[in-house]
């Protein structure tokens, strides 16, 4: 099937009405969001001990790992919500669902409005397809129609600067122009809710302080905005409300300054513990 064929395919199984969605004050609503997945206990190494255990039927046991537990939460229109947690947290597990990248184990989502999910910029391009089509595609899986991408496709262009190159493959782009690319598709669709991981230094210094005037821009028209960032200070600046995981349940839930309060304390105390940790382990080898 053509890239054509796939696109018209898209648009015509879309059935998102997002008008009639933002007539709600709700904008993101999480209810029991519980995420699984299954690992090996094994380690493959090779694609070749992969096919030979394959057909032995001796790949291994796998695991069940819980990467989120549970999790409820609501985000009101126009509010700022900062995601705190420590590596490994679940954080970004649940932006992706948010996002429509993952499928959750358990739980509802409701989502009321365009999302511009500024996560993996370049993640849901097709590498053998020209800019202009990928221009489409994605537009097609944030639902966006196809009318309303020909009224935006050249001001996507001319923001992306990616001139003459929009015509050709993907493939052949620098990531800087792909990055490019991703972002000036995700933001000029007049997005309801933008999904953030960490602020993102897009392309050469002069596309990062566009890129950065924009995201402060759409912030300050009131879009919904859901951040994750391991800069405190960013959070605290930009974000009304938090919510802390850890582990991948929900610990803390409050306004900005007090989770980060108690996030910034608790990753202290964490640290605190690890260094008298490391000074016994010292002390017993040592002496």
């Amino acid at each position: 099937m053509g890239i054509r064929n796939i696109i018209d395919k898209i648009f015509n199984n879309t059935s998102i009405n997002y008008n009639s969605a933002l007539e709600s004050g709700v904008a993101i609503k999480v209810e029991h969001l519980t995420m699984e997945f299954k690992v090996s206990n094994d380690k493959i190494d090779t694609i070749k001990e992969y096919v030979i255990r394959t057909i032995k039927r001796n790949k291994g046991e796998t695991k069940t790992v819980k990467v989120l537990d549970d999790i409820s939460f609501t985000v009101n229109r126009g509010e700022k919500l900062g995601i705190l947690g420590f590596n490994g947290a679940g954080k970004s597990t649940l932006l992706r669902i948010i996002a429509g990248i993952y499928e959750p184990t358990e739980g509802d989502i409701t989502i009321n409005g365009k999302i511009a999910p500024l996560l993996e910029l370049s993640a849901g391009f097709d590498k053998n397809y020209s800019g202009k089509d990928n221009i489409y595609l994605n537009g097609a899986l944030l639902s966006m129609d196809k009318e309303y991408l020909d009224s935006k496709y050249d001001e996507i262009v001319e923001y992306s600067e990616l001139g003459d190159y929009i015509n050709f493959p993907v493939k052949n782009y620098s990531k800087g122009m792909k990055a490019k690319l991703g972002f000036s598709i995700a933001t000029l669709i007049d997005p309801d809710i933008l999904i953030i991981d960490e602020i993102l230094s897009v392309g050469d210094i002069k596309f990062r302080k566009k890129s950065g005037e924009k995201i402060n821009e759409m912030m300050a028209e009131g879009v919904t905005v859901l951040l994750v960032s391991h800069s405190i200070n960013q959070v605290r600046r930009i974000c009304d409300r938090c919510i802390w995981i850890d582990n991948g349940k929900l610990i803390m839930e409050g306004p900005a300054d007090e989770v980060c309060d108690a996030y910034v304390e608790d990753a202290n105390y964490a640290r605190i513990k690890k260094e008298k940790k490391m000074k016994r382990k010292l002390r017993k080898k040592y002496g």
